[in-house]
């Protein structure tokens, strides 16, 4: 009989080969990336600095989980199954940067003047200079000319290497791009098939005429008449501009809407129909992108109050006018997707939604791809190399698959 301990050394060694909590999360490097930069020990300096550093890991997690979304949508078709796998990554950003408030209040237990003894020594280092951060902004799709213009120009503060990767940045495809180019594929859209445009419109003039038929039949002042009769012209210029094709692109040229005329009708056909078996999760991934937009907004007004509250009215570390900048980027021009939130101007009630012919029906009802495969305009820069190749390194240095968002093998 063989000796059952026979194999006791190679046990041992594979033991010794295993992977090790501490270094598998390389633990020694981690925990000794903390470098105060006080020539006299300052307390709270730590507490800045592992706040911070903290933020920019979630930043990393975020772009990892974002890159891999565009990814999703900007092929040709999109199943079912890569539907799920784009609203739990959605979900776990939200999710994420619903931490982002309480990592402030963490911070936020340092006062004023425990700030001041080490805010000297950080000079010129400040947030404004956080690449990730920039990153996230140009990946999500915020515009070059709704920026707030700096001098110097807010990529010029990094120079070398991480202006180019944040040129790459500016220049490839956007989520909102890609969720652009996705809702333009919506089914229902195209003429020979459930022609939604044509159908919504003539629910619109159904809706507008009902109201103003009751408002007639009313006793009305001629004061209150004048009040429904131009409160009537104002709901009908509002459905014209997403009607009409023309209008809704004189909005676009103006800055005022950012989705095409085409994607904008498919965000408002999911939105309308949202209870069909297949677009229960082309209305999450809508809801769940406004709800990104709104956590970064939020993120926005703590850095702001957090700011005025340790610095009030001071010039900032990197040069900015410190709480007056950061206030001016709490707002509407740094919305991505704007659009999403003003759809709600055109939602019908219920009774009013066109309904659905038996074939559309039958269509919303299956579980295929959801995304037609015709009609997808080519842009240069959708493939993945698009990303450029300063951007690929720092996303890949720590082995993530970004198609995925899972480690490479």
């Amino acid at each position: 009989m063989a000796c059952p301990f026979k194999n006791d050394q190679s046990v041992a060694e594979t033991a010794r080969q295993s992977v090790h909590y501490s270094s598998y999360l390389q633990l020694d490097k981690l925990l000794s990336a903390q470098k105060p930069v006080s020539q006299k020990p300052v307390h709270d300096e730590h507490l800045f600095i592992v706040v911070h550093q903290a933020f920019e890991l979630w930043f990393k997690q975020i772009l990892a989980e974002l890159f891999s979304v565009r990814h999703i949508l900007l092929e040709t078709v999109v199943n079912e199954g890569s539907m799920l796998t784009i609203t739990t990554r959605l979900n776990r950003v939200v999710s994420i940067m619903s931490l982002f408030p309480a990592q402030f209040a963490i911070l936020e237990t340092m006062t004023p003047m425990d700030f001041l003894d080490f805010r000297d020594m950080l000079a010129p280092a400040s947030g404004f200079q956080s690449l990730q951060f920039r990153i996230i902004e140009n990946l999500l799709g915020v515009k070059k000319e709704n920026r707030v213009s700096l001098n110097p120009h807010y990529t010029e503060v990094f120079g070398g290497q991480a202006e180019k990767i944040l040129f790459e940045s500016e220049e490839g495809p956007s989520l909102l791009l890609a969720l652009d180019k996705w809702l333009e594929r919506t089914p229902g859209l195209d003429d020979g098939g459930f022609n939604f445009p044509e159908r919504f419109r003539q629910a619109v003039d159904g809706m507008l005429r009902e109201e103003l038929d009751n408002q007639q039949s009313q006793d009305l002042t001629a004061e209150e008449r004048e009040y429904n009769r131009k409160a009537h012209d104002r709901d009908q210029q509002l459905f014209d501009s997403v009607l009409d094709a023309d209008k809704h692109a004189d909005l676009v040229s103006k800055g005022e809407r950012r989705l095409s005329h085409r994607a904008t009708l498919g965000a408002l056909l999911i939105y309308l129909y949202r209870d069909e078996p297949r677009f229960n999760e082309p209305y999450k991934v809508l809801q769940l992108m406004m709800d990104i937009d709104s956590n970064l907004m939020k993120w926005r007004h703590n850095h702001v109050a957090m700011v005025q509250r340790f610095l009030g009215t001071r010039i900032g570390t990197g040069g900015s006018s410190g709480y007056l900048y950061l206030r001016s980027t709490v707002s509407d021009r740094y919305k991505i997707f704007l659009d999403l939130f003003n759809l709600s101007s055109f939602i019908l009630p219920r009774r009013h939604i066109p309904p659905l012919t038996r074939e559309m029906r039958e269509l919303l009802t299956r579980h295929e791809d959801i995304s037609q495969t015709s009609s997808v305009r080519e842009h240069p820069s959708f493939a993945d190399a698009s990303m450029g190749e300063c951007t690929r390194k720092l996303m890949t240095s720590s082995g993530l698959d970004l198609a995925s968002g899972r480690p490479s093998s």
